[in-house]
């Protein structure tokens, strides 16, 4: 399928133009406008290039990092399965996508992640680097 960055280049400058970022705090989960992406990066879908992301570290009222969340599950080191709110909904965190995001880029939170997950992950993610 041929990526539309025409169409995407027009909804960045649109997000970009947003003045007031959202309140955010790490463990949130989100729906942002990731857009479309190069080669193997994540990107967003519909019309508003959203994708679900969990924030892992709050670093000022502006940016935090991001990592993209998918239903499709591998059993790799890149991976973490968890449940978004009551565990019914299954989700999975893309470590190796893990990506500095601008808090203009956020669109509506769609729940938390649980504390003992959220540490899971950190170590998870901590154990990926050199």
């Amino acid at each position: 399928m041929k990526k539309d960055f025409q169409k995407w280049h027009s909804k960045k400058a649109k997000v970009d133009e947003i003045e007031k970022r959202p309140f955010f705090h790490e463990r949130e989960i989100w729906f942002c406008h990731l857009g479309v992406n190069v080669g193997f990066e994540q990107d967003g879908s519909g019309e508003e290039f959203l994708r679900p992301i969990v924030i892992i570290k709050k670093f000022s009222n502006e940016v935090f990092w991001a990592i993209p969340l998918t239903k499709t599950e591998k059993k790799t080191q890149f991976y973490f399965p968890f449940f978004i709110g009551s565990e019914s909904e299954a989700s999975v965190a893309i470590l190796s996508q893990i990506r500095l995001t601008d808090g203009k880029r956020l669109s509506y939170k769609i729940g938390d992640m649980a504390e003992s997950d959220f540490l899971l992950l950190k170590e998870k993610l901590k154990a990926l680097l050199p």
